[in-house]
């Protein structure tokens, strides 16, 4: 029997490899699988050495505290693919950790799939040359990024849909219309996506609820609020009375589908947002030493959702560290319920996004089964 390595270290890897693992599954039925993941790859028969929610960390003092840890399991998953006579890895996104990973597998003789090409043109671009030294192929999901690496010597680049574009294809038919003015018929619908991890619900989820008390002195309104299934109950429940509507996260296309404006983490979730046409308001807070850190690091200006990064323009309003703000976020949603005009022109531009995210139209399954049985 042949395994292959798979790594998916935080919740938003897992949900693009479910865009595509359940068909390779079927595919490599002698194969055994084995890596990083969390409860939907193990579903699916995936040996898990690392559960995600031990392994996910976001910001530079998070990761920091974690160096140890991520180390050691280096080592334990190279040692684990050299018992194995593993001779290929599928590597999602988690670029810090997957990119060394990677030169320790093509050292031994591993091909390795790098699902989800790492964010270089943020910062670092010299990982465009790690890349092209170490890679058998790698995976771009934005229009622009197959080009930019491209130009940089990684010719082994593909350009391909969204995962979200593969595991929503089948809903996009239904997304209702949601006319300016609907909601006047009942209540305004808000959505509330507080983000995956700790850290983002307890910074952003108090000044979503302050926003929510101030436009409730203006609107009829109705909150929902998607959980996450690894984050303690105990982290929403403070928030209980603020709240109308209780969604589990299986349940985010429903709650898309039925609100009509939306307060969101920074995170693959706004991909979401604007492939189902939610007006979507973008936050990210992190700690003060993640903000200096970035600041003298990182030398990248543009936007942080991928909304607005593949259409080229500011279409959700983005707020970073101080600008959050509830005073702000109630004045944006103001904006879109209170203007036909401002609302149709930001519903007819994300109506493009699917179109925007579309790429290379081939099976990515196909494609790594025929890799894996090389």
């Amino acid at each position: 029997m042949s395994s292959c390595l798979i790594i998916a270290g935080e919740k938003s890897g897992e949900e693009h490899a479910m865009s595509f693992f359940p068909e390779l599954r079927k595919l490599c039925p002698d194969t055994q699988f084995f890596g990083v993941g969390g409860e939907d790859l193990k579903a699916q028969g995936v040996e898990i050495l690392y559960h995600l929610k031990d392994f996910s960390s976001m910001g530079f003092s998070e990761v920091i505290g974690k160096v140890p840890f991520y180390f050691k399991a280096l080592k334990h998953l190279e040692k684990e693919v050299l018992r194995r006579g593993t001779k290929t890895a599928i590597l999602i996104d988690f670029q810090d950790f997957n990119l060394r990973l990677a030169q320790r597998l093509s050292k031994r003789g591993v091909k390795v799939l790098y699902y989800v090409a790492p964010q270089a043109w943020v910062w670092k671009p010299g990982r465009a040359a790690i890349l092209s030294r170490t890679v058998h192929t790698l995976f771009a999901i934005l229009p622009f990024e197959t080009k930019w690496f491209k130009d940089r010597g990684v010719n082994q680049v593909r350009s391909i849909p969204h995962p979200l574009m593969l595991t929503y294809k089948n809903q996009f038919a239904a997304i209702p219309a949601k006319p300016f003015g609907i909601w006047k018929k009942d209540k305004l619908k808000m959505l509330v996506l507080p983000g995956s991890r700790k850290f983002e619900i307890q910074l952003l989820l108090p000044i979503f609820i302050k926003t929510i008390q101030i436009l409730r002195k203006l609107y009829p309104l109705e909150v929902h609020l998607v959980k996450v299934a690894h984050i303690p109950d105990h982290f929403y429940s403070y928030f209980k009375d603020a709240v109308d509507v209780w969604h589990e996260s299986t349940e985010l296309v429903k709650a898309m589908n039925t609100c009509h404006v939306c307060l969101a983490a920074s995170g693959t979730v706004t991909v979401s947002t604007g492939l189902f046409e939610l007006p979507t308001l973008v936050a990210y807070r992190g700690s003060l030493l993640n903000e200096f850190i970035y600041n003298q690091f990182v030398k990248y200006q543009g936007p942080i959702s991928i909304t607005n990064m593949v259409h080229g323009k500011s279409v959700f309003p983005e707020f970073i560290q101080n600008q959050v703000d509830a005073e702000r976020f109630a004045r944006v949603i103001s904006s879109w319920i209170d203007n036909e005009t401002v609302y149709n022109d930001l519903k007819a531009t994300l109506k493009e996004t699917k179109n925007l995210l579309s790429g290379e139209q081939f099976s990515v399954p196909q494609y790594m089964s025929r890799v894996i049985h090389e």
